[in-house]
């Protein structure tokens, strides 16, 4: 008799491999879908393990609670995000600031001037750099035009236009009731908002060109 803990892995390495069958044929080589295993993941993230190697990590626990059609929306937002080149990197600078910082000290010790204002310097260069890539408007905008992406690859893997905008719209409503973070769901509502004029302009943009093609006819 299969164990419950047996079935469940089962579940879960079926649920990955469904993933994997939604990449576009154009990411296959290269991105990965995998359980997270921290202790306490975000429903779903990706991450650059390498110069061409990109890994999507999903919170199973959380994601087997979303409808299908929410999932695989919600997959493709990560996606338009892999497209677009907008996954957060690990980049320099903290490491830099680090270095900064116990530069400053030291320097302040020995009371070298030279060396104190390029330790400064990097300090202030390195925070720049991190307040431009967490700057939230910058984050939010990023976000959006993921949600653009999804909805294009949706309509690729067979959904209707309408139907692609009402899983997105559906699968954000649920992340807003169950994100108690004020700032993660105020960002939840931002994005449906956006998707929701988004839609209204693809709406009328359909029904426009149903009556140039009646009156051309």
């Amino acid at each position: 008799m299969t164990s419950y803990a047996t079935a469940t892995a089962r579940a879960d390495m079926g649920e990955l491999r469904r993933l994997r069958s939604l990449l576009p044929p154009e990411l296959q080589s290269w991105v990965t879908v995998e359980s997270a295993i921290d202790v306490t993941p975000p429903l779903i993230t990706c991450e650059e393990l390498g110069k061409d190697q990109v890994e999507v990590q999903i919170d199973l626990i959380k994601w087997e609670q979303l409808a299908l059609d929410q999932r695989n929306l919600l997959f493709w937002h990560e996606v338009g995000r892999i497209q677009n080149d907008t996954i957060p990197r690990d980049g320099w600078e903290m490491a830099a600031l680090a270095i900064g910082l116990g530069g400053a000290v030291g320097e302040l010790w020995v009371q070298d001037g030279l060396l104190l204002t390029l330790a400064l310097g990097l300090c202030g260069f390195s925070s720049w750099r991190l307040y431009k890539r967490n700057n939230n408007q910058k984050t939010l905008q990023e976000s959006i035009s993921a949600d653009e992406r999804a909805i294009a690859i949706a309509t690729r893997f067979g959904y209707t236009l309408p139907n692609a905008y009402k899983s997105l719209g559906s699968a954000l409503k649920t992340l807003i009731e169950q994100t108690p973070k004020k700032r993660q769901r105020d960002r939840y509502i931002k994005r449906l908002e956006a998707l929701k004029k988004s839609a209204a302009k693809a709406k009328e943009s359909a029904r426009a060109e149903r009556g140039d093609m009646r009156s051309a006819y």
